[in-house]
Order: C-alpha cells, then structure tokens, then sequence
C-alpha cells in the first residue's frame, strides 16, 4: 500500500521559514513526482512545488518561486519545501502528493496525482 505522510507544520511568524518534510512508502519503482499543494479555506488548491525523481528537475509556482525550495532523498523517497521569507495569508493546509509509476510532475493537473497525504497545517502570524 503506497502511503504519503507530510510533516514539519507549525506556527511561524511573517517573514520566518518552515520546512516541509514529505515520506512516501510501499512503492519500489523508482521514477515517480513527489508534489506540494496548499489549500487556505475558502481558497482554491494551488500547486506549490514538484520534483521529479528521474531527473531532479523542479518546478515552482510564481507565488513561490524564489522562497521556496524543494529538494528530495530518492534513496529514503523523502521530499523537503524549504519555506523562507513566509506571507501571512491565511491558514493553508499543506499537502504532499505522488503518483504511480512514471508520472510527471504537474502543479494544474493534480488529479494525476494518486497518493495523498492528510497535510499539514501552516499557520503564518503577521
């Protein structure tokens, strides 16, 4: 059973950093995307950060890209979102997805996505 646990959330102040952390299990195949999506409440669910195994190729969103970093432990199937320079906006829960054998990594098309952690809460104070 491929299973995805994220950790690392908490309460950081405006401007302070986080880390993500993101297991998957229960897989042996080595050519997978390991995703990160947030949903604030009453927010539509945006695609964060993807790295793919393959390659290490990584891909960021605009609201993102220069504070986050994603990086990956292929051998341990861990993911990390480095989080600096946080924004207060809203309470969004992270969450950590990756997909069968061979999908690409995607921050739209998350339905590709068919394993799911429950998330992780990010609670940035201003």
């Amino acid at each position: 059973e491929v299973k995805v646990v994220e950790s690392g959330g908490g309460l950081v102040q405006a401007g302070g950093s986080l880390r993500l952390s993101c297991k998957a299990s229960g897989f042996t195949y080595t050519n997978y995307a390991i995703g990160w999506f947030r949903q604030a409440p009453g927010k539509q669910r945006e695609g964060v950060s993807c790295i793919s195994s393959s390659d290490g190729s990584t891909y960021y969103s605009d609201s993102v890209k220069g504070r986050f970093t994603i990086s990956s432990d292929s051998a341990k199937k861990m993911a990390y979102l480095q989080m600096n320079s946080l924004e207060a906006e809203g309470t969004p829960v992270y969450c950590c997805a990756s997909g069968v054998d061979g999908t690409e990594c995607t921050l739209r098309d998350y339905y590709v996505l068919a394993y799911w952690g429950n998330g992780t809460l990010v609670t940035v104070s201003s």
